[in-house]
């Protein structure tokens, strides 16, 4: 990787943080209406998982171009953790603020704010990637004397899985707590964060077990298994959703998951990569960034008609707004993906 290929690829998820802080700020300082004060927020704090998945980005890069130091190696993770705490701070503010929207609004906020703990926790995890490709390659399987310890690769792992529990057991109690449009809303968009988190737990357990050396055969089918059930699984809700809820204001949210979906199947190309490059070759391992970019685009291309839909019918502005932000998020993944694809090229 050259080194203004390097910089392109780090300045990608900065311009999609930069788009998505000022654009949500631009949408909840237009007007007050409900609509409003829900997609501005939502759309503002998905800049925080593009800064996370920049210091993901960054901790790879400069391992590839020989940049990586002692600094880097715990500044870039803090990042990513302070961001996901402040947009956690800032949604149980919301949550506690007495505007309407408020219920939904804070509690996506705070959804949000744990895809940005598991990002950093990915960012975290790839502190050695440059063993990943030592480690393919070997001749003899054994632990990389490099890589991470058992507990360490256990935190990783944990950290990743508790929260993407958390996110699971909020959107149950959620669902539990009542009947109401704001409930189901709530309920439903904290079910598709919670496919999100979880299958970003496949890609922090891919990174460590193959930085530490103890990635099996059999792993590549079970954490490619998980990320794409995780992302059928919102796309086949937010479809019930949709069509269940016909005709009601509320099977808006049936949209938000769709694109949650598109993103769980962008994560997807990450631990794909990561299987099938693993002691193997593979000779499509190039086109696998195309992936994210698809994704992207069918959110963007999805919220061009929302657009035109909300034009009629007030209750399509909040998901267009907010398709619109998660392509940002999926285009973000574009540059990780060509990241990993170069620096995990086996080597000879």
């Amino acid at each position: 990787m050259n080194h203004g290929l390097s910089i392109l690829f780090r300045a990608i998820p900065l311009l999609m943080a930069a788009f998505c802080f000022s654009y949500g700020a631009y949408i909840y300082g237009a007007g007050d209406d409900p609509a409003r004060l829900t997609a501005g927020p939502v759309v503002f704090f998905l800049g925080s998982i593009c800064v996370a998945l920049y210091c993901t980005a960054a901790t790879i890069i400069r391992q590839i171009i020989g940049t990586y130091n002692e600094a880097a190696k715990y500044i870039l993770p803090t990042i990513g953790y302070a961001f996901a705490l402040m947009t956690l701070i800032c949604g149980i503010f919301i949550i506690h603020s007495n505007y309407a929207g408020a219920y939904v609004t804070g509690r996506v906020v705070c959804g949000l704010a744990l895809i940005a703990v598991c990002v950093a926790t990915t960012a975290a995890a790839s502190t050695r990637f440059r063993l990943i490709p030592i480690n393919s390659a070997a001749k003899t399987r054994t632990i990389s004397p490099g890589g991470f310890k058992a507990g360490q690769v256990a935190v990783f792992m944990s950290v990743a899985a508790t929260t993407s529990a958390a996110a699971w057991i909020w959107a149950f109690v959620l669902f539990g707590s009542g009947t109401s449009a704001e409930h189901t809303a709530a309920g439903s968009v904290m079910a598709g964060i919670a496919c999100v988190c979880t299958s970003l737990v496949a890609l922090v357990a891919s990174i460590a077990r193959q930085i530490r050396g103890t990635y099996t055969t059999k792993e590549r089918t079970k954490w490619m298994g998980l990320v794409l059930v995780m992302g059928c699984t919102a796309f086949v809700f937010g479809l019930v959703m949709i069509i269940a809820h016909w005709g009601q204001p509320i099977n808006f949210v049936g949209f938000v998951l769709i694109g949650l979906a598109m993103i769980c199947w962008s994560i997807s190309s990450k631990v794909i990569l990561l299987a099938k490059i693993w002691q193997a070759d593979f000779p499509l391992a190039d086109r696998i960034p195309l992936i994210p970019v698809i994704t992207a685009l069918t959110c963007l291309f999805f919220g061009a008609y929302l657009f035109e839909e909300a034009l009629s019918d007030p209750k399509y502005f909040v998901p267009a707004r907010v398709l619109t932000g998660f392509g940002a998020i999926c285009f973000t993944l574009f540059p990780i993906v060509s990241i990993l694809e170069s620096g995990t090229e086996n080597k000879k």
